[in-house]
């Protein structure tokens, strides 16, 4: 990926998500999404979401008891006070 912000922006990007907590987490994710696509409750592209119900960064885990499918707006819209966190329950 071509950096076009110049020397302050490289810094950035070379710092942002580049803590080991936040690898791990990222990697948790990623494993909880290719999960859900291998039991076909999601597919590439469909503007879905795995969503942890217990996040990650508080002790959730990616069983299938603390995960659930949710379309992509619903999951990523309540930080910007669109919706309740728990508005999909």
């Amino acid at each position: 990926m071509a950096n076009k912000g110049g020397p302050k922006k490289a810094a950035y990007d070379k710092a942002y998500g580049a803590r080991p907590e936040q690898k791990e987490a990222r990697a948790q994710r990623n494993a909880a999404r290719r999960e859900a696509e291998r039991e076909g409750k999601v597919h590439k592209g469909d503007g879905k979401d795995v969503d942890h119900k217990t996040p990650i960064r508080k002790g959730g885990t990616n069983a299938d008891s603390n995960t659930r499918v949710v379309d992509k707006e619903d999951n990523r819209g309540w930080r910007k006070g669109k919706r309740g966190v728990n508005s999909y329950d």
